[in-house]
């Protein structure tokens, strides 16, 4: 069922200058901000060759990601996301091995325009673990 590692999340609290340090001092190619009010979010991805990393900055006051800053305000790994082949045998699966999916439980479309799915950080060791169909 699992798949490779697709992207590290990371709130950040200034997106514009969280990618302007990983171009700069790490030569990264990095993506055009996209935003998500679905999600509550705006993204930038960073290419590592074998993976991504997500920046994520709050999209409004009543975003998740708001809070989360509220609680750690210079920003921090928020979930690490993996593919799977099929979102639905995956979740299904999952429920009946007795996780937890966050919200309705089914899937949303993601920021790479695919579904995802989150899983309940308390069923992972304290870590939220985001579900995306390749």
């Amino acid at each position: 069922m699992l798949g490779k590692l697709n992207h590290v999340a990371l709130v950040v609290p200034d997106l514009a200058a969280a990618a302007d340090e990983w171009r700069g001092r790490l030569g990264a190619s990095v993506s055009a901000p996209q935003a998500l009010p679905e999600h509550g979010v705006t993204v930038v991805f960073i290419d590592t060759g074998n993976s991504k990393i997500e920046l994520l900055e709050p999209l409004g006051e009543d975003s998740p990601i708001a809070r989360f800053l509220d609680r750690n305000p210079d920003g921090g790994m928020h979930h690490l996301c993996f593919e799977v082949e099929d979102i639905i045998a995956s979740r299904d699966h999952l429920l009946a091995e007795g996780a937890r999916v966050l919200g309705d439980g089914e899937p949303r479309t993601g920021a790479h325009g695919k579904p995802v799915l989150f899983l309940h950080p308390k069923d992972w060791a304290g870590t939220l673990i985001e579900l995306e169909q390749v």
